[in-house]
């Protein structure tokens, strides 16, 4: 049996089992996605933790278990979504001042389409932000019937939805915003809903959008402070909470109407990071003006369990049983005893790290500014690295998604004008 037909069985049967029992969109429609599917920033639980039972590759290079790869124009660091039999990515042409949301093939790598969403308004958003930004950092998501993107343009951010065949269907306004590092902030789906983020010094806001039809639902105003961390739900205290840290606080709304849970002090001013959290406590880092990791208890008590000075500023950190496993911006591997912040084990991986580290099973993929992805165990008794594995890059900032066996990657080649963006998609 080929690769393409098995691959389109587990998509027909994942149609079925994987459909979430949520709350409809206001036409009645059902979220609808697989378990080979990876639907938005994070994966399939919003917490870098994918299917554990699939084996993607431990070893892989240039000439091995590349199934292929493909041209991506423009810049962007946003991660592949991956939904059903096809691959979707954010981009940006800085030159021409288009964004645009690209579509390949899952099973060829052969480009699909390619839809323009902003043309100009590039030299209107303000200051150029940190010059490692884009104006395409953002991950797509998916109910897996349409997909969704936050684009910051003319002092901006937009939030756009396309069909599966790249139709523009709705962009709604989610707030205005004055540029300082950039933007990054990803979209999430929940129930009926479309969520985005958009917190900036001009005062921001969190907003959700029935995602069928672009109708605003609510929108919860944001300090008047620069961050860039995406909503995340999760269950936490018992319910699905919508998560947010940063502008020096730890906040949690309900999800479905935008009411405030609970919002205490916490975190920094500036985070990147996306919190995780074991069920009961909630897991913050930061990196300006202070440097942390911070564990505080999910019931809105603002009990802080413990706290330390570690940088771990872009990439966000895993929970595996009891046990918090991440990389540092400036590349040390490390895992705390979730419940006293015990250092159990710390490595120094080399480089530096932007990619979140995302866990298959009990190994831990983290990948590397400089395109080495470090394969190491998710085991608080001793640090024990799997593999390092290096594809032809140059620049890599963008976290992998990992989903029905394989793994997803977007890398640049070069630097300056020949600078080429590629989409690696690695499997046996």
């Amino acid at each position: 049996m080929s690769h393409r037909v098995v691959l389109s069985v587990a998509l027909l049967l994942g149609s079925v089992v994987g459909s979430l029992a949520v709350p409809a969109a206001e036409s009645g429609e059902q979220i609808k996605l697989a378990p080979t599917d990876w639907a938005w920033w994070r994966g399939p639980n919003r917490n870098g933790v994918a299917a554990p039972e699939q084996t993607p590759p431990l070893e892989w290079s240039e000439e091995k278990n590349i199934l292929w790869k493909s041209a991506v124009p423009g810049r962007g660091h946003g991660s592949p979504t991956v939904v059903g039999d096809r691959v979707f990515l954010a981009t940006a042409d800085e030159e021409a001042e288009i964004q645009s949301m690209l579509c390949y093939d899952r099973i060829t790598g052969k480009p699909l389409w390619t839809t323009d969403v902003h043309k100009g308004g590039f030299a209107s958003s303000g200051r150029p932000g940190n010059p490692r930004s884009t104006k395409a950092s953002s991950t797509i998501a998916s109910d897996g019937h349409r997909i969704f993107i936050n684009f910051i343009n003319d002092n901006a951010v937009y939030l756009t939805a396309l069909s599966l065949d790249g139709e523009q269907l709705w962009q709604q306004k989610v707030t205005d915003y004055i540029i300082h590092q950039g933007y990054g902030a990803s979209p999430t789906v929940y129930g009926p809903l479309v969520i985005a983020n958009a917190d900036n010094k001009g005062g921001g806001a969190t907003a959700a959008f029935d995602r069928v039809s672009g109708k605003p639902v609510w929108s919860h105003k944001r300090p008047e402070s620069p961050n860039y961390a995406s909503p995340i739900i999760l269950k936490v205290d018992g319910k699905d909470q919508l998560l947010l840290t940063g502008c020096d606080l730890v906040s949690s709304l309900d999800p479905l109407t935008g009411t405030v849970n609970w919002e205490v002090a916490g975190a920094t001013t500036e985070c990147v990071t996306s919190t995780v959290s074991d069920g009961d406590v909630v897991v913050t880092s930061g990196g300006y003006p202070s440097k942390h990791v911070s564990v505080m208890k999910g019931d809105g008590s603002g009990e802080e369990i413990w706290r330390n000075e570690t940088q771990v500023y872009v990439p966000s950190l895993l929970i595996h049983e009891g046990y918090l496993y991440g990389v540092t911006d400036s590349g040390e591997a490390l895992c705390y005893d979730l419940a006293t912040g015990t250092v159990a084990w710390e490595e120094r991986l080399g480089g530096r790290f932007s990619a979140s580290p995302v866990l298959v099973g009990d190994t831990i993929f983290a990948v590397g500014n400089d395109g080495t992805t470090h394969l190491f165990k998710a085991d608080p008794k001793a640090f024990t690295l799997v593999g390092e594995n290096s594809v032809n890059a140059d620049e890599v900032e963008a976290t992998p998604a990992i989903c029905g066996n394989q793994i997803f990657m977007r890398v640049a080649q070069g630097k300056s004008d020949g600078r080429q963006e590629m989409l690696y998609c690695v499997g046996k």
